[in-house]
């Protein structure tokens, strides 16, 4: 299974970024599918989540209105639109997937793409 982000970089205050995250290995269409962030020093926080077939998002209170998840189950990809970008969203961005069968659980990692948000 790999999952790999890209789509981050360096990009000024107030401006966007829309970050990617590629699946493989996986039945892309069965994972609830997460992004999260960990800026220095800080712990891993969960950012968004979509449900397997996309009809259900849900947002850490930092990004509301900002931030908009999206997954493409035919191009077994997931997405992170993010606008108005602060300095306070500075962190490595990872991409989480997770089934759970019974009480069993799946769950991979991506590597992480960074973001910095700097003028």
């Amino acid at each position: 299974v790999q999952l790999v982000e890209s789509g981050g970089g360096l990009v000024q205050p107030g401006g966007s970024l829309r970050l990617s995250c590629a699946a493989s290995g996986l039945t892309f269409r069965w994972f609830r599918m997460s992004w999260y962030r960990q800026a220095p020093g800080k712990p891993r926080e969960l950012v968004a989540t979509i449900s397997n077939g996309g009809g259900t998002t849900d947002y850490a209170d930092s990004i509301k209105g900002r931030f908009a998840i999206s997954r493409d189950n035919a191009k077994n990809t997931v997405y992170l639109q993010m606008n108005s970008l602060k300095p306070d969203d500075t962190a490595v961005y990872y991409c989480y997937a997770k089934r759970v069968v019974g009480g069993d659980a799946l769950d991979y990692w991506g590597q992480g793409t960074q973001v910095t948000v700097s003028s």
